[in-house]
């Protein structure tokens, strides 16, 4: 496949390879924290970015599949002991199956109809998950710690999480990537630029975009397995937080929406940013505030975004950021 010896590709995941090594080298366990919830941050502007990027489809919901694989992974391994790994693959697998499903017919809508739509499907899967009680209502589940024995214990267990959060990004950014470089990619951009017109050329919106949403929904989903495996307690809030969504949202447009590296640089600049506004005393409880002031200057003069704006300002770095 041609886009296996492109060079972007490789340089991307070998330099986020690097950089996500980097906490295990050095032993640093703060180091591997912060990464660990950088991490968690890519993969899930990166998933966003594959259906909004691509065909111009915003989802203000998308962390929906996040708390869907999130509950559906941490259940099985409560009731059924059923190993991390499996239990994340098939959260990811029901989140899909899911999106199919309601892809089917939410992405027949367009513009904001389709994000007002997104954001009810979020509040409905939250409103039914604190009424469920196998996944226990509005309290949540949490885990004994004998869970993490077969894993050599809570900290082997945490390092393992770190490990498969790595694996997860360079997963999640690969896709990403043959997607856009694929015939099927340019389909969807081709959606994204005048869904009519491509349609008259022969491309399929309908099953095109639902086939995209299912993909964009599997990455999201399993990193919520990871996440809440290592914190051993999961609840309905912080399973299904809008906020988490137009965060996501605001690191795609940060670093360049329908790029790859885009959602990379924004998910990092804007977690150092969001970092020193939680701990500054002053500014604290207006991070959100700046965000959305933040995603309003881009929006008005850098809409292609920090990644956008460098591959058009200086033409030889193109090459090396998709």
């Amino acid at each position: 496949m041609k886009t296996l010896t492109n060079l972007p590709f490789w340089l991307v995941l070998l330099v986020v390879a690097a950089l996500a090594s980097a906490p295990i080298v050095m032993g640093n366990v703060t180091m591997r924290e912060d990464f660990f919830f950088i991490l968690m941050l890519v993969i899930l502007a990166s998933s966003i970015n594959i259906i909004m990027g691509y065909t111009g489809y915003v989802s203000f919901g998308h962390i929906v599949f996040f708390g869907i694989g999130g509950y559906i992974a941490f259940y099985l391994m409560q009731t059924f002991q059923a190993h991390f790994v499996l239990a994340a693959l098939v959260g990811g697998g029901v989140a899909s199956l899911i999106a199919f499903l309601m892809g089917s017919a939410v992405l027949r809508l367009r513009g904001a109809y389709f994000a007002l739509a997104t954001i009810g499907i979020n509040e409905a899967f939250r409103s039914f998950v604190s009424n469920f009680e196998p996944f226990g209502g509005s309290i949540g589940m949490f885990f004994n710690f004998s869970v993490y024995d077969a894993y050599g214990g809570a900290k082997n267990a945490g390092q393992f999480a770190y490990y498969a959060m790595v694996a997860l990004v360079l997963a999640t950014i690969a896709a990403s990537f043959l997607v856009k470089k694929s015939k099927f990619g340019l389909g969807l951009m081709a959606i994204r630029e005048d869904q009519d017109a491509a349609q008259v050329l022969g491309i399929n919106p309908a099953r095109m975009k639902v086939i995209t949403y299912t993909i964009s929904a599997f990455f999201p989903a399993v990193a919520g397995a990871i996440f809440f495996f290592k914190n051993g307690i999961i609840e309905p809030g912080p399973a299904f937080e809008l906020h988490r969504s137009i965060e996501a949202l605001v690191m795609v447009m940060l670093g360049g929406f329908g790029t790859v590296t885009g959602p990379i640089f924004g998910a990092v600049v804007y977690e150092r940013l969001r970092g020193f506004l939680i701990t500054n005393p002053t500014l604290s409880q207006a991070h959100l505030v700046i965000a959305g002031a933040l995603l309003l200057i881009i929006v008005l003069f850098v809409p292609a975004g920090l990644i956008g704006w460098l591959r058009q300002r200086f033409t030889a770095v193109r090459r090396y950021l998709e």
